[in-house]
């Protein structure tokens, strides 16, 4: 068969392609653009598989920074989704951001799920931490019986920090926990 664009479906080379593909790509686009310094430094974006989340403070350099990316893609012979493209400002001030792409407005939202995480347009943690906690209880009680049965109290102890645990805290690194968050947590640890 011959092919004269792309790879075979489920081919391994795929997402080494795309990664290559979008690098070179992103890196033309946003040459020169951007406003958001984390360490003194300039972060465009951030990727992971074939999603790309574009970082800005100002709501025009956010626009001017998709414009290019567009045309860039376009060069490549590529298209953006628009109806799959959302925006989210986080801040203390929640009012809508007004992002165009071909005279359409980008759907506001003010939260999305990114890497199995949420991340919420007040920049605070309580939904992800419950929603992990939600996980953590089901897992728990789908192995109810191996927990509550006559095995070593020591060695019950170890499978819930290992299979329950790691549940609850899969992302905590980049919490910012208040006070609430960490009753939530507290709460959570006296119900195992």
């Amino acid at each position: 068969m011959k092919i004269g664009r792309g790879v075979r479906q489920g081919c391994c080379l795929s997402p080494i392609l795309f990664n290559l593909y979008s690098e070179c790509l992103t890196k033309e686009a946003l040459e020169g653009f951007g406003d958001f310094k984390i360490g003194g430094k300039i972060i465009h974006t951030v990727k992971y598989a074939d999603d790309l989340v574009l970082l800005a403070k100002e709501e025009k350099v956010l626009q001017d920074m998709i414009n290019k990316l567009i045309e860039i893609v376009r060069c490549y012979g590529m298209e953006m989704n628009v109806e799959k493209t959302k925006v989210m400002r986080i801040s203390r001030q929640q009012f809508p951001v007004k992002i165009m792409i071909d005279q359409k407005q980008l759907e506001n939202v003010e939260s999305f799920k990114y890497l199995c995480s949420i991340l919420t347009n007040d920049g605070r943690y309580t939904c992800e931490i419950k929603c992990r906690i939600a996980m953590a209880k089901a897992a728990f009680n789908k192995k109810r019986t191996l927990f509550t049965n006559t095995l070593d109290l020591e060695l019950r102890k170890k499978l819930v920090k290992c299979y329950i645990w790691s549940i609850a805290l899969y992302g905590a690194e980049t919490w910012t926990l208040r006070a609430v968050d960490q009753k939530h947590l507290e709460s959570f640890e006296m119900w195992c």
